[in-house]
């Protein structure tokens, strides 16, 4: 049994689009799990930090956390803190951040409205070009609808869709999500989730062992 190779950018020989997302980042704040994918078919999947995290500015220190297992689709966005001007503020205008041309004293972080971190579970997949907000929890197994707009948490294993994204249907009853949480597949180690692939493909969830 050959175990897979985690270091490696791209999973499948000759397929230059999919990379293992987490060999590609090199941003701190930026934390991605094992066997998270990204594709991408008009630019250079390497380039998701530059590319698909936006108005990301070390100075919020606001991250960006997904976790394993996840499938992420082209063009899919996160909208980090700097894109929130603040609400709190009269004008809607970023002076903060021009302190040398209207107030030195100003705290540029007071620019913007940090509603904290994103973060996306496990097994969690990301439509065509998805957008994120910042501080939106998605739960593991979630599915988010292309082009959907999410701005709200995400329970898992939920499906949403639209603008702003809302829940369409829970992927299984109760009785099973809690079971899929309780299990958590997606920590195995590679031996066990290979010999239970066929069960997790099947959906078979009382096989899995």
């Amino acid at each position: 049994m050959t175990i897979p190779n985690l270091n490696k950018i791209y999973p499948r020989s000759n397929d230059y689009q999919t990379v293992y997302l987490k060999n590609v980042i090199t941003i701190a704040n930026i934390k991605v799990g094992d066997y998270t994918i990204y594709n991408d078919f008009y630019d250079d999947s390497r380039n998701f930090e530059k590319n698909n995290v936006l108005y990301h500015y070390p100075i919020n220190n606001d991250k960006l956390i997904i976790g394993k297992f996840c499938s992420i689709a082209c063009r899919a966005k996160f909208l980090m803190t700097s894109g929130n001007h603040t609400m709190k503020s009269l004008s809607t205008y970023t002076f903060p951040i021009f302190g040398e041309e209207w107030n030195e004293t100003l705290d540029p972080k007071e620019a913007w409205d940090n509603k904290g971190d994103i973060e996306i579970g496990n097994d969690v997949w990301i439509g065509y070009e998805a957008i994120i907000m910042s501080g939106v929890k998605i739960g593991d197994g979630a599915i988010i609808g292309t082009r959907a707009v999410v701005t709200k948490d995400v329970s898992p294993y939920t499906i949403v869709g639209g603008v702003p994204a809302k829940g369409i249907k829970k992927r299984y009853d109760d009785d099973t999500i809690a079971k899929l949480l309780k299990i958590k597949w997606w920590n195995w180690p590679y031996e066990k989730i290979q010999a239970n692939i066929k069960y997790i493909q099947s959906g078979n969830i009382d096989k899995l062992k």
